[in-house]
């Protein structure tokens, strides 16, 4: 209480001209707390999400039409299973000058998954084979289905099982089809193994 009056003066003190000098606080005999140190800047390569497309000036909620196949339940997971698809570097030219054409022909088609105009990627010849050629390609072998959480260890111990002896080759893209959703949503652009490759795949 005394160090409170020292600090602020007595009602007596009002009427004096000297201002009060506030109190030292008494020494203490915890160490004093270190200097506040702000943390470094992050990364640059954080500051830029790996499904962001730079200078890309596109709205995503321009595109609608997505439906579910299947509602979503809480602790069910989405299955698909699918062929990983390498194209050579010459077939990824050929399908650039392709989707150039295309996007001229056909206007108002979005590249798959990540819902952007093609007419918008395909005047920037770096945005093009980021976007839409830079992706992992892939043949689906059946429809999305939800499995719950205890079944994804079996179910990857039998796709094991079943595939440990299936080495690599070598598949033809001979010919362009269109397809259309079950709910006839979305229509589809898309290459069809018709001949080498057809078997293995099958």
């Amino acid at each position: 209480m005394e160090a409170l009056i020292a600090s602020y003066g007595d009602e007596s003190s009002e009427s004096d001209s000297e201002p009060a000098t506030p109190c030292q606080p008494p020494p203490s005999s915890t160490p004093p707390t270190p200097e506040f140190t702000p943390l470094p800047p992050p990364p640059v390569s954080l500051l830029i999400p790996p499904n962001s497309f730079g200078g890309l000036d596109f709205s995503p909620g321009e595109q609608s039409g997505r439906v579910r196949t299947f509602p979503h339940i809480e602790g069910n997971y989405a299955l698909h299973v699918f062929i990983p698809v390498y194209i050579p570097s010459t077939p990824k030219k050929e399908l650039a000058l392709f989707l150039k054409k295309l996007s001229r022909l056909v206007p108002g088609l979005y590249v798959v998954d990540v819902d952007i105009p093609l007419d918008i990627i395909t005047k920037d010849d770096n945005k093009l084979e980021q976007v839409a050629l830079g992706r992992e390609f892939h043949i689906s072998l059946g429809r999305t289905v939800p499995i719950r959480v205890h079944q994804i260890d079996s179910v990857v111990t039998m796709l094991r099982q079943k595939l440990q002896f299936q080495r690599r080759y070598w598949i033809d893209f001979s010919k362009w089809e269109v397809f259309l959703n079950d709910d006839r949503t979305r229509t589809f652009l898309s290459m069809e193994v018709t001949t080498t490759g057809l078997a293995e795949v099958c």
